[in-house]
This record gives structure tokens, sequence and C-alpha cells, in this order.
């Protein structure tokens, strides 16, 4: 590995450990940032969604800029984008300013996180490609899965603010790093401009926000139906014309040609799937272990409760190339999904008297389960593109993993508003028997 590959890829790796630690550890903090801002209850839910919504419906525009303007460009701006976010979040005093701060990190994140896949992919030789994809996977998922504890840390010590402000030091690190890097070289010349798809952009964006809208109403589906059945009409709609829309396009936003490709396919639902499961789990069970009815921990004992699980993740990321190799990557796959299914059922054992040792048991076989799918999902969606094509491959691949955390903050809140806490490790073992089912149908070659 050259000094500028290796630029490229642990800047990318900071980044989104980063990244991924701060789309999760606003959870353990937001008890202390609703009594403090006066958050409402929808504010409260809007804290970890508006990041997620406004990420899957711009990440395509952003993997698409990844290949107009180059990879390492479009990452710096991204990340500089996200420390602007973060500041405006940190230096808020009231519930608008901490959402439009938060809208502004998942836009940031849109443009941050397909380019960093673009720079590390591009970057990396073909005998380094998986293993590189593997480190910027784990790096993220380490950051998911530590973020309510570093949360819980310094909202217990400092104050939940140090979280955002935080976020700016290790911004400005990694955008060091990969200005020291040759544009061309190690990230891919910029593509010819081509007239952007601003058509393709509003439906897709109007698919997404429509369809989030809908799942967060479902709670309240039989008091008022119209907030669930309108805009999943308007979803279906918008879903009906990109799909006419993107196939006159000359140079569509979303190509469909990427979806008549299995690997393509099988990597985003199972990746999608996969988000579902974490950020469903993360957000309710923090909320569940820090209140009355469930363990009354606080914040920083429900973010020490998840170490398990951050063990397993980031074991199991890195060596899930190796472990594909080994046994095959549809047999990881499926293994993968198999085990979130079981873990599901550990953990609310565990929360109906199983105790504390079991919860540890449930959250590490829960951790090695989404490790291995998610971190291999992407190397099967991208393995099915040209190089040429990773920057808007990378777009779709991640708004629909950030689609599916979205999904399942949403579909959680109706499971929870159903059966409590064990109706959302229900609605997950389902999610990881869906995606064990999806892995028959991965190619042995792929």
């Amino acid at each position: 590995m050259t000094q500028r590959t290796a630029s490229v890829l642990w800047s990318s790796c900071l980044a989104m450990l980063a990244v991924g630690a701060n789309s999760t550890a606003i959870m353990a903090a937001l008890p202390n940032m609703r009594a403090e801002l006066s958050l409402t209850s929808a504010g409260v839910e809007w804290a970890v969604n508006s990041y997620l919504v406004v990420s899957a419906a711009f990440i395509v525009v952003g993997g698409r800029a990844a290949d107009r303007f180059g990879a390492r460009l479009a990452s710096i701006v991204g990340l500089a984008l996200f420390g602007i976010g973060s500041c405006i979040i940190a230096a808020a005093d009231a519930q608008a300013a901490l959402l439009a701060g938060r809208a502004l990190q998942g836009l940031a994140a849109a443009v941050a996180v397909p380019s960093t896949l673009a720079a590390v992919d591009t970057s990396a030789h073909s005998e380094r490609r998986a293993a590189a994809i593997g480190a910027w996977t784990g790096f993220l998922m380490l950051g998911f899965s530590i973020g309510p504890l570093v949360g819980g840390t310094l909202t217990h010590f400092t104050g939940w603010r140090v979280i955002f402000w935080s976020n700016v030091p290790l911004m400005l690190a990694a955008i060091a790093g990969l200005a020291c890097t040759d544009p061309v070289t190690a990230h891919g010349s910029p593509s010819k401009s081509r007239r952007a798809d601003w058509i393709g952009f509003v439906l897709l964006v109007t698919l997404m926000v429509s369809l989030v809208f809908a799942l967060h109403a479902l709670p309240h589906a039989r008091a008022a139906p119209f907030p669930v059945v309108g805009p999943f009409v308007v979803a279906g709609a918008a879903l009906f014309l990109l799909l006419r829309v993107e196939t006159r396009a000359a140079a569509p936003l979303v190509d469909l040609s990427f979806f008549a490709r299995r690997g393509f396919v099988m990597g985003l639902a199972i990746g999608s799937l996969s988000m579902f499961s974490i950020m469903s789990l993360l957000l309710y069970f923090n909320l569940y272990a820090q209140s009355r009815e469930g363990f009354g921990l606080t914040a920083l004992e429900a973010g020490a409760c998840l170490l398990p699980l951050s063990a397993a993740l980031l074991a199991l990321a890195l060596s899930a190339p190796a472990l594909a190799a080994r046994i095959g990557l549809r047999n990881a796959m499926r293994g993968g999904m198999a085990l979130i299914a079981i873990a599901s059922g550990v953990i609310g054992l565990s929360t109906a008297g199983g105790g504390m040792v079991l919860l540890a048991i449930g959250f590490f076989v829960m951790g090695a389960g989404l490790a291995v799918p998610y971190a291999l999902a992407p190397r099967l969606a991208l393995s099915a593109l040209s190089r040429g094509q990773a920057g808007q491959g990378s777009g779709i691949v991640n708004a629909c993993t950030f689609l599916g955390g979205s999904c399942g903050v949403a579909g959680g809140a109706s499971a929870l508003a159903l059966g409590g806490f064990p109706a959302v490790l229900i609605m997950i073992a389902l999610a990881g028997m869906i995606g064990a089912a999806l892995s028959c149908w991965i190619s042995e070659s792929a």
C-alpha cells in the first residue's frame, strides 16, 4: 500500500468513525437535550430521523458529485459541511436550531459517505479492494455501535454539546489527510460535465420523504388515517413517475440498469436490512434501558451495555472479507442475517428477567450478525459495477441503507406503540429472517 493510498484509507476511516458515532451518540443524549432545549415528542423523534431522511434523499446526488467533481474534492466539501452542522447543533438554544443542524449534517453525510467510499474503492489496488472497503465499513459500523457509549459518557461528564464540538477536530484531521493526496492518481479523474437530472432528483426526494412520513404516522392510523394513506399514495405516484423519467433521461440520476444485476440488488437489500436493524435496536434499546419501565439505567450505563455489540462489530467487520473467502459470500451473508434473528430472541429473554449476562451475550451475537452482512453488502453491490460507476453506485447503495435506517426508526416507533421493546425485537428478528432468505439468491461466484 502506497503512502497516498494509506492516507486516503485512514482519512476516510477516521471521518466515517466520526460520522457513524454522531449518528447514534445523540440517542443517549436526547433526554438531556429534550429538557434543555424544550423538545416536543416530535422533536425528539426528528432529531434522529431528520439526519437519516436528508441523508437518504441527497446521497445519490452525493455519489454523482464524486463522479463529476472527483471523490477527493467531494469528500472534503462533505466533511467541511459536517463540521459546520456540528457547530450549529453544539450552539443550539432551541429545537429549530437543533433540527436545522441535524439536517445539514444529513446533507453533509450524503456527500461525504459515498465520496469517501468511492475514494477508497478507486485508490485501492485490485487485491486490496475488498479489505479496504471492509475497513471503511468497519469503522463506520464501529462508530454506530460506540456512539451511545460516547454520547452517554460525554453527556454525563461534560454535557451533550461536547459530543458535537468534538466532531470539528476530527473533520479537520480527515480533510487534511485527503488534501495531501493527488486528486487524479488517488481518486480518479473528474467526469465531464453532464446535464443534471433535476426531475429525477425531485421525484426521488418525494418518494423517500413521503415513505418515511407515512411510516411515522402508522401508530396513529386508526385515529388519523389520512396522514398514512396520503403519503403512501404520493410515494407510489413518485415511484411510478421516477421509473418513467429515469428510463428516458440522457443522464439519469438513478441508472435503472444497475437493478438488472442480481449482485447489486442483493447488496442493496441486505445492506438496508442491516441498517434497519441496527438503527432501530440502538435507538429503542437506549430509550427502554433509560426508562423506568425498562432497566432504569443512566445514559452512561446504557451505553456500556452495548460494549459487547461494539467488540463484535469491529472484529467481524474487519475479518468479514476473510470469512467470506473461507466459507463463501452467500453462506457468510446468510449466517450473519440468521444471527440477527437469534440474537433478538436472546436479548428479549434478558429483558424478561434473564439478567445482564444474557443481555451481553445477546448483544455480542447481534454485533457478529450485523457486522458480516453490513460489511460485505457494499462489496457485493459494487462488484457488480464497473469502477467508472463507483460513485453513482455507492450513492444508490448508501441511499438505500440510510432509508433502511430511517424506516427502522419509523417502524420501531410503531412496534413500540403496539407492544413495547419486545415488539421492536420481534421486528428486528423478522428483518434478519428476511435477509437470510434473500441471501440464498446470492450467486456462488460473487
